[in-house]
């Protein structure tokens, strides 16, 4: 599907919201995309992309920040404390804070590279054994220590399980970050994203309508 169509969709399911025009940031799921594909949606000015994988993010980005200035990178991946700071090297905002000791990582990391990109907490609404994320009912603490950690903490990011009705999902994210003064929302995804807006979300990260089916890891 063409990405003006997804534009399209999403400027659609914001006036239906009663949501601002460009309230929404679509993130451009970009992972294990051949590189010709996403040159083509950057060429139609996509500037904000997803990646799950850290190394993958450093193979690709560099050479297209290079060539498209003004490129916003997300990771939406699972962060390894041991890939903590390439991620924050590369990274304008990371999706899957969700452990104490990852708080640890990033705030010595913060301090040490003074900077950091803006962070959301990963909430594991399904309470999935398999699934990243934080749980619900650990979600204002972990949010706390990251606060009090001076990290730069702007939302929540969840996925809902696959087979569930999302809604409850979001309104579960929505609240939480209500009642901790974050005005972030990472969530919904390609088949799902108008169904997110409507709920409130601010970032929405849709892959495969854009690009095709994933190409497999070799």
């Amino acid at each position: 599907m063409p990405l003006s169509d997804i534009q399209t969709r999403i400027a659609a399911a914001e006036a239906q919201a009663g949501r601002a025009p460009g309230s929404v940031t679509l993130i451009a799921v970009s992972k294990v995309q051949p590189l010709e594909r996403v040159r083509a949606v950057l060429d139609e000015g996509q500037r904000v992309f997803g990646e799950n994988k850290v190394q993958e993010a450093q193979g690709k980005w560099p050479d297209f920040r290079r060539d498209y200035p003004g490129i916003a990178l997300h990771l939406i991946g699972p962060l390894q404390s041991n890939k903590a700071r390439p991620a924050m090297e590369i990274a304008d905002a990371i999706h899957t804070l969700d452990r104490s000791k990852l708080v640890t990582t990033l705030a010595r990391l913060a301090q040490e590279m003074g900077r950091c990109p803006d962070l959301f907490v990963q909430v594991n609404t399904g309470e999935e054994p398999q699934k990243a994320g934080v749980l619900p009912a650990e979600a204002d603490a972990l949010i706390a220590m990251a606060r009090k950690a001076d990290l730069p903490v702007v939302g929540l990011m969840c996925i809902p399980p696959a087979d569930a009705d999302p809604a409850p999902h979001f309104a579960m994210l929505r609240d939480i970050a209500a009642r901790n003064g974050l005005s972030g929302l990472s969530m919904g995804m390609s088949s799902d994203f108008e169904a997110a807006i409507a709920a409130g979300a601010t970032h929405v990260r849709v892959g495969s309508a854009i690009f095709g089916e994933r190409v497999a890891a070799p």
